[in-house]
């Protein structure tokens, strides 16, 4: 029977990459494996079928051959008969890999640099207009003595447990397990001339001085990645990520709701009675609020366009003014007095002059009265 196309086989397009290939190959490995179909003949067939495509497409080498020359190019390299070979130990090497240590084969792990987080406070202006600011991250960076390699003279030695793969694998049973090589701490190399700067490790503690742009918008809990400024790698290893979490302090006279901004507004009962306009601080500066006669205490006034910038979409929130009528306070006798007489000249006619207080009143009295009835 004529070999079906590797690619068909794992169920990939031809410009598959190393990830979907893997991930093609774990779901079919998985689904055909003999210890989970014992009586399925056809399964058992799949399953060589399925691991064989893999091991071809998953060299680079054996691939490149492959798409020249088909089955032909690749049947001289030792696949042995069928072109399947290894054992059920291989295909649970490379299916449980990531999780118990890494890939079945290959080099020395290299492993990425840690990512790292600096919260940075702000007060409200910084984050509306946007900043550049300089902070201070510790870290652990690349050795300068020894460019990072560890080693006092750039010399290493290739592990002797490990072989310079960076892993051992351990068989039980039916399951082969991987682990990172307790004696090279998965580098492949061993170092034995180190490094007297950084002991051998490859990086040092330091404190890197950076410049950041805040964008104008931003609020509590943004981020902003810099990308390959967080701790240097390991054996080589690309360097991981800073992130810079915004904090905004709060504010004496705003309070921020997303891209609005509310503030409450104090004015005098003789404003609020008579009306006339109040000047109103806003981020861009002062501007007039026109208050008409007869405001209440919570009455809402909005001024659009005068709260934030999304740094998302764009939009520009408004600022939302609450309104708070001011009892006065250590009035002189005169004032007093005044106040007293004006009383008087509304006295008895509470409705009209006082509607809420007077509404309030009539429940009372109802409520009272049914309490007594």
């Amino acid at each position: 029977m004529a070999k079906r196309d590797y690619y068909e086989v794992l169920g990939v397009e031809k410009s598959a990459g190393e990830a979907d290939l893997k991930k093609a190959y774990r779901r079919l490995a998985m689904k055909h494996h003999p210890d989970r179909n014992p009586d399925d003949a056809s399964a058992h067939e799949t399953f060589k079928e399925v691991q064989e495509a893999y091991e071809v497409l998953k060299d680079p080498r054996k691939r490149s051959a492959y798409d020249q020359f088909g089955h032909a190019g690749v049947n001289s390299q030792g696949q042995g008969p069928g072109g399947f070979h290894g054992d059920v130990g291989d295909i649970f090497g490379d299916i449980f890999g990531d999780i118990f240590g890494g890939g079945r084969r290959g080099g020395a792990q290299r492993q990425r640099g840690s990512d790292l987080r600096f919260a940075l406070d702000l007060n409200l202006e910084e984050a509306v207009t946007g900043i550049s600011r300089e902070i201070k991250v510790p870290t652990l960076g690349t050795c300068k003595t020894c460019s990072g390699s560890g080693a006092k003279d750039g010399k290493k030695e290739t592990c002797g447990t490990c072989g310079g793969v960076g892993q051992v694998r351990m068989q039980q049973g039916i399951f082969s397990v991987q682990q990172t090589c307790p004696s090279c701490k998965g580098a492949g190399q061993r170092i034995s001339n180190p490094c007297p700067s950084c002991n051998g490790h490859g990086r040092v503690r330091e404190t890197r001085t950076l410049s950041v742009k805040i964008p104008a918008g931003v609020d509590t809990g943004d981020r902003i990645r810099l990308a390959g400024e967080g701790e240097a790698g390991m054996n080589g290893a690309g360097a991981g990520d800073l992130y810079v979490e915004v904090r905004v302090r709060p504010h004496a006279l705003f309070e921020r709701d997303g891209d609005d901004l509310y503030c409450e507004v104090p004015i005098a009962f003789t404003l609020a009675a008579l009306g006339g306009e109040l000047e109103i601080p806003t981020l861009d500066g002062q501007v007039k609020l026109k208050v008409p006669a007869e405001t209440q205490t919570g009455r809402m006034f909005r001024l659009k366009g005068k709260g934030v910038k999304s740094v998302r979409s764009h939009r520009t929130g408004d600022l939302m003014c609450r309104v708070a009528v001011e009892t006065p306070v250590k009035l002189s006798r005169e004032q007093k007095d005044l106040l007293k007489k004006f009383e008087k000249t509304y006295s008895g006619d509470n409705a009209t002059h006082n509607p809420k207080s007077d509404t309030w009143l009539k429940g009372v009295k109802e409520f009272f009265d049914r309490m007594t009835s």
